[in-house]
């Protein structure tokens, strides 16, 4: 079984790909920019497009009836690293230990000019 997440308040996705898959008892959510889907614009400065990108994974866990506690991994985008604090701080607020496992990386640029993107894969506890 494999089937797109769909629901109110998804950002649409900006190119061939869904916005998140469900896989069996697996959700997939695809990188979610720090864009506010009913405007499709960048929030300003690091900080707010963090909390947007959140936002919007909040968005598509909701529409698979998850919530961040189900997130087993993320991995977080940024162009610069310097603002790695800044981006924990945001972070943080979101989830609630045991935390998810997370990479990061620092990448030369992301679509239409964000500062941050995050990816995450949530497990569905049967």
């Amino acid at each position: 079984m494999k089937r797109a997440v769909r629901g109110d308040g998804i950002a649409a996705a900006i190119g061939p790909y869904s916005p998140a898959i469900e896989s069996k008892d697996a959700v997939y959510c695809s990188g979610q920019l720090g864009m506010d889907p009913s405007t499709g614009l960048l929030a300003e400065g690091v900080a707010a497009q963090a909390a947007q990108a959140l936002d919007n994974l909040g968005a598509l866990l909701r529409a698979a009836g998850l919530s961040y506690n189900d997130v087993v991994k993320t991995t977080i985008f940024m162009v610069d690293l310097a603002d790695f604090a800044t981006v924990n701080e945001i972070y943080a607020r979101y989830f609630a230990e045991p935390f998810p496992a997370r990479s990061t990386i620092q990448v030369a640029a992301l679509p239409k000019g964000g500062l941050v993107e995050i990816e995450a894969i949530a497990q569905r506890v049967s």
